[in-house]
């Protein structure tokens, strides 16, 4: 049955059991759960992440609309999970080997709203792609200049996509003065980046949410499913945070 192929799906993204386990507790064959992950998996990735009742976000298009219809701002960044490294003589080796880590990961772009819930989560690339050069890629900066009135925070790796979208993409403030800066101006430069930072915090809220689930865990992710595994679990995720935030309002 379909239901307790999902079912088998839930729990291995959530525990992270073992298909051998989940065979034995459904009373099947390791191959049929196996098979059933498989197939289940990409239907969850492909559902998106669920903003309101009936409305589902699956594209960075669909989320600068949104944004642009609700009038509300959003909080972008990229994060990594540490894969194993691929075999010796393996094409491409070190393509995984992230800059900012100096370990072999995996990285997605996730894109939250101002209060840290999951809106958006990208395809993954590997470690080496720099942050910027992901959003690029993606489209993002040429989304937001054919929008008004969204705005995005990002961190530091972000710098540059503030003057390539015309603000829209707003990052933390450059350092003008490198060698003895004056008083005045360090405790202007330390409370913009303050302000900054205390706005952006949330995101890293959301990706902790994501992290807790065990199949992102470190060494458990294979490359070859993880763009699959994280943006299933960011769907799934979004659900529980609609679901939260819709019980609160009815009290």
């Amino acid at each position: 049955m379909f239901i307790d192929r999902l079912l088998a799906t839930l729990v291995h993204l959530r525990h992270g059991v073992t298909h051998d386990v989940l065979a034995a507790w459904f009373g099947v064959d390791r191959s049929t759960i196996t098979r059933a992950i498989n197939e289940v998996r990409p239907i969850l990735a492909e559902r998106g992440c669920r903003v309101a009742d009936g409305q589902r976000l699956r594209t960075l298009a669909e989320v600068v609309d949104h944004l642009g219809a609700t009038g509300s701002g959003a909080i972008l960044d990229a994060t990594e999970v540490r894969v194993r490294r691929p075999a010796v003589n393996t094409v491409d080796r070190d393509r995984f080997v992230s800059g900012k880590s100096r370990r072999n990961a995996i990285k997605t772009m996730i894109v939250t709203d101002l209060d840290g819930r999951v809106l958006f989560c990208g395809a993954t690339v590997p470690g080496s792609v720099a942050d910027i050069t992901q959003a690029r890629d993606s489209g993002l900066p040429d989304l937001m200049l054919g929008a008004r009135g969204v705005q995005i925070l990002a961190d530091a790796g972000y710098q540059g996509l503030g003057a390539q979208t015309r603000g829209a993409i707003v990052t933390p403030p450059h350092r003008k003065f490198r060698r003895n800066p004056p008083a005045w101006y360090e405790k202007h430069y330390s409370a913009q980046r303050k302000a900054h930072s205390s706005q952006r915090i949330r995101v890293e809220h959301g990706i902790g949410h994501l992290k807790n689930w065990r199949s992102l865990a470190r060494h458990l992710v294979r490359r070859d499913t993880f763009n699959h595994t994280v943006r299933a679990v960011a769907g799934l995720l979004s659900d529980h945070q609609h679901s939260d935030r819709a019980r609160v309002a009815s009290r």
